[in-house]
């Protein structure tokens, strides 16, 4: 109820009645009153459209000026063609600046992880808490949407101590919430900037006819989680690669790292598979190790248990493989 009250405070900026927008969302003036009541994703949806065309700023009130209808449709325009989302997301902090420098957006990169902050250059008052936290979500949405991947959330920080409502945090934010930081901001793992855009200006104006859910809702794919797995599975071998270990490597939970791999249509104990079939493969056409080394490179410590996984992924033992590569290349 927070969140609702923030976009009620705009109404009161403006001088205009919320009355209609509060009743579109199914939201009584009891509820408004209890600050333990809570709304469902559509009834905030609704209610934020609706407040964003009545008042014509989708900033809803937090700026020195208005951002008219239609202005954060605007960014995410001006960052689609861009070559990467790394591209993508300076362009958009870029020109977020062009609109307001009342908070300044940027983007940073110290060491493997991708830094998205806020920098506040007013008093943001009692809209702050809203300002920021939509502000980080609506440049998080529009990134996850513009390559089709979730970005998973290594921390995400706020400048003021956690609130009542905290609670409500990890549905908007799944990483680990940190309060009381130097300012607002959020990190994600640096190689999702190398991501390419994965949309076009029809797909925009499909998306933008109903751009809040991804504000709102958490974006479920992860396009660089299977690569991030077999990566992290391929740097040494993989008998000991446990889920711990590898969800823990990766900053998810091993629930998280399940279900997305399994929405891709794999699981980890297929990418290892994998890994180690490959590996396998390189080692018995490329060198000339003992089987039995071979096996241990791949995390095998029994030869035999080797042999046998290995018919079963490629059809032929390792000798067999090892006789007509050699043969071919004869």
């Amino acid at each position: 109820m927070a969140f609702v009250r923030a976009i009620v405070l705009a109404y009161d900026k403006y001088g205009v009645s919320p009355h209609d927008a509060l009743r579109k969302a199914q939201i009584t003036r009891a509820q408004l009153g209890r600050a333990s009541a809570r709304i469902n994703a559509g009834q905030f949806e609704t209610l934020s459209a609706t407040a964003m065309q009545e008042l014509d700023d989708e900033a809803l009130g937090w700026f020195t000026r208005k951002l008219p209808w239609g202005t954060y449709g605007m960014l995410c325009r001006a960052s689609l063609g861009a070559p990467s989302l790394g591209v993508a997301l300076k362009r958009w902090c870029r020109h977020h600046r062009l609109l307001t420098d009342d908070v300044v957006l940027s983007l940073d990169v110290e060491g493997t992880t991708a830094r998205l902050s806020l920098e506040e250059r007013r008093e943001l008052g009692a809209m702050r808490e809203f300002c920021l936290l939509s502000s980080l979500r609506y440049v998080h949405g529009y990134a996850c949407w513009l390559v089709n991947s979730q970005l998973p959330q290594r921390e995400v920080t706020f400048p003021f101590a956690a609130p009542p409502h905290q609670s409500v945090y990890p549905l908007l934010f799944p990483g680990p919430v940190r309060f009381s930081a130097t300012r607002a901001s959020l990190c994600f793992d640096v190689g999702y900037l190398e991501l390419p855009p994965q949309r076009d200006e029809p797909a925009l104006r499909t998306m933008l006819q109903r751009a809040l859910p991804l504000t709102v809702r958490q974006y479920r794919r992860d396009r660089r989680l299977v690569e991030r797995v077999r990566a992290q599975l391929s740097d040494g071998r993989t008998s000991g690669a446990t889920a711990d270990a590898v969800a823990s490597a990766l900053h998810v939970s091993v629930r998280s790292l399940h279900r997305q791999l399994a929405r891709e249509g794999t699981s980890l104990q297929s990418i290892k598979d994998d890994v180690r079939r490959r590996r396998a493969l390189e080692l018995l056409g490329r060198s000339t190790l003992p089987i039995k080394h071979v096996a241990l490179e791949v995390g095998y410590a029994d030869e035999k248990v080797f042999s046998r996984a290995f018919k079963h992924w490629t059809g032929e033992s390792p000798s067999e493989y090892r006789q007509r590569i050699r043969a071919a290349g004869e």
